[in-house]
């Protein structure tokens, strides 16, 4: 439930902070004294769209903040799967917005997105409204009805997945069963461009092995002739490099024998002359491996122009890339062959994911079959002593194709008067007898599960009598259960209340400012008076405040 508002620069306020209690709290002040906009506020921590219009001060920031006791609403693995700090007992949730209208948010401090406010809140809070009343005649909102009165979220989340997995599934079978549309129509081309792959019997990097051969086939003379030369310096009959190393390494050798300081240099030497040796003997067995081939060259012009024209042709870098288009038009001309096998597969796959999503929608069928009935029951026995004693409610089915919902399309058939046939809701409902039907719906949901808080913001509008001292005592009801807030003008709700706070405009020098102040028990008896007398309070009026407060008191018990 929520704990602490904390709301300051917006709209008519500058400052707020609010308390609340379990059970059920009363809000009532005179029309404009700022009742909406304390709601607009919360609006916020809803994750709503923010107004710049209603920052009050545009020199700072607003700030609505509300603090909520969770304990028991089963939420730390929301709180897990959003990295958020998670504390049992309390959540903190808040909304800025700055004035160039930036919004941030924030759950125990940890900025998140609005996304993710708006989950959690709606989870925490729910604002009733007369717009509210407008979803009666939805009829997703109809299905919705159902779904919590029979606790259906689990087996509706396996749905969900179920039903996923079928839509991907037949995703998965049309995508292929076009694409193999597309290649049977591309087959004659596929086939032309895989056979002068194939003939070519391309290898491996076969184009960086052609061109270095290549460029030794075109510069054969200036290769033979730069080797003959190097041959010739190290090896030739005059004055050889390796016979002067041999002198120097001899003379080297007999300076040892008087000097210490040349000691060993003439063994470097004699290495140096066992490499270059060696080189001398590896280039003379190259050159005699060199010799021109005019033939081979052009084999290998002719090879690597065949390859360009196919890399120019297919858009390819070099030969691997040729080689993986060989392979793709392979691997597509196979699927040609074997496609029946695999769209009996996927088919397959449709068919038994499509059995499972309608398996569990026939059990959320049941469920809902079984709890439109126990709806019926409860729904005319809260709506008769509303001032509708001669309402009557069917729940109508259809069946339909699998949908995200399952199988199921309801519509909720009402008549208000007697000899009067049954009509969807939307067509023959007042808009005061649309508040008195969701009130009731409301008041069953809380029944049934654990409810986020309730605001129910003036849903009693156009009631009195009667009816309105019904709608109090089934306000206090539903408190029972669950946190509910009431916005009302109607004394004979407020009486219900266990709380009460009064929301009204105070002046200063420079402006007028939204305030609340918490009543205590003679105060919340003062102001049910001046609701029932309006500016002429007299003692009649706190008299018979008392007596409908005492009424609604021994009522409750």
């Amino acid at each position: 439930m929520i704990k602490q508002l904390h709301i300051s620069n917006y709209a008519l306020i500058d400052k707020l902070n609010i308390g609340f209690d379990d059970g059920l709290t009363i809000i009532t002040g005179e029309t404009g004294a700022g009742k909406s906009i304390i709601l607009g506020a919360l609006s916020l921590i809803l994750g709503e769209r923010a107004d710049t219009k209603s920052i009050r001060d545009t020199s700072a920031k607003t700030i609505v903040e509300a603090t909520f006791d969770i304990s028991g609403y089963g939420l730390e693995p929301f709180f897990k799967e959003n990295d958020i700090d998670w504390d049992e007992h309390e959540c903190l949730v808040r909304r800025e917005l700055s004035p160039s209208g930036r919004s941030r948010a924030f759950i125990n401090d940890s900025p998140v997105s609005v996304n993710v406010l708006r989950e959690l809140s709606t989870r925490l809070l729910d604002i009733h409204s007369q717009h509210s009343n407008m979803l009666l005649s939805r009829r997703a909102f109809q299905l919705s009805i159902l779904d919590s009165i029979a606790q259906n979220s689990p087996l509706l989340e396996q749905y969900h997945q179920a039903y996923q997995a079928y839509c991907d599934a037949v995703k998965k079978l049309t995508e292929t069963q076009n694409a193999m549309e597309q290649l049977r129509r591309d087959e004659d081309y596929i086939r032309f461009q895989l056979t002068q792959l194939q003939e070519m019997q391309l290898q491996a990097d076969e184009d960086h092995q052609l061109e270095a051969l290549q460029n030794k086939l075109s510069n054969i003379s200036s290769i033979k002739e730069a080797l003959w030369t190097v041959e010739n310096e190290l090896n030739g009959e005059d004055n050889s490099v390796l016979d002067r190393l041999s002198v120097i390494a001899q003379r080297l050798e007999e300076a040892e024998s008087h000097l210490s300081d040349v000691e060993g240099m003439h063994g470097r030497v004699r290495s140096s002359l066992i490499e270059l040796k060696d080189i001398a003997h590896s280039v003379s067995s190259i050159i005699e491996t060199l010799n021109d081939d005019p033939a081979e060259l052009a084999r290998v012009d002719a090879r690597l122009n065949d390859i360009y024209s196919l890399e120019r042709k297919h858009n390819a870098q070099d030969v691997n890339q040729l080689i993986d288009i060989q392979h793709d038009y392979e691997r597509r001309l196979s699927e040609i062959e074997h496609n029946d096998d695999i769209i009996e597969e996927l088919k397959t796959v449709v068919k038994n994911n499509r059995d499972a999503a309608m398996d569990l929608a026939s059990q959320l069928s049941h469920r809902r079959h079984e709890a439109a009935n126990r709806f019926g029951k409860e729904f005319l026995s809260l709506a008769t002593p509303l001032g509708m004693k001669n309402i009557a409610l069917d729940v109508a089915f259809d069946t339909t194709d699998l949908t995200a919902s399952g199988t199921d399309s309801v519509e909720f058939m009402m008549a208000f008067n007697k000899n009067q046939r049954l009509m969807p809701v939307k067509d023959t409902a007042s808009g005061g007898e649309i508040s008195r039907v969701m009130l009731c719906i409301k008041a069953i949901i809380a029944r049934h599960m654990q409810l986020p808080s309730i605001i129910f913001d003036e849903v009693d509008t156009g009631v009195s009598g009667d009816v309105a001292n019904m709608i109090g005592e089934m306000m206090a009801n539903i408190s029972q259960s669950i946190q509910v807030i009431a916005i009302t003008h109607l004394p004979q709700v407020a009486a219900n209340g266990d709380h009460h706070l009064r929301v009204y405009k105070a002046d200063n020098e420079l402006e007028t400012l939204t305030r609340v102040e918490s009543l205590n028990q003679q105060e919340h008896v003062m102001e049910i008076a001046r609701m029932l007398s309006g500016k002429d309070l007299n003692q009649a009026a706190i008299e018979n405040a008392k007596s409908l407060i005492n009424t609604t008191i021994k009522r409750n018990d």
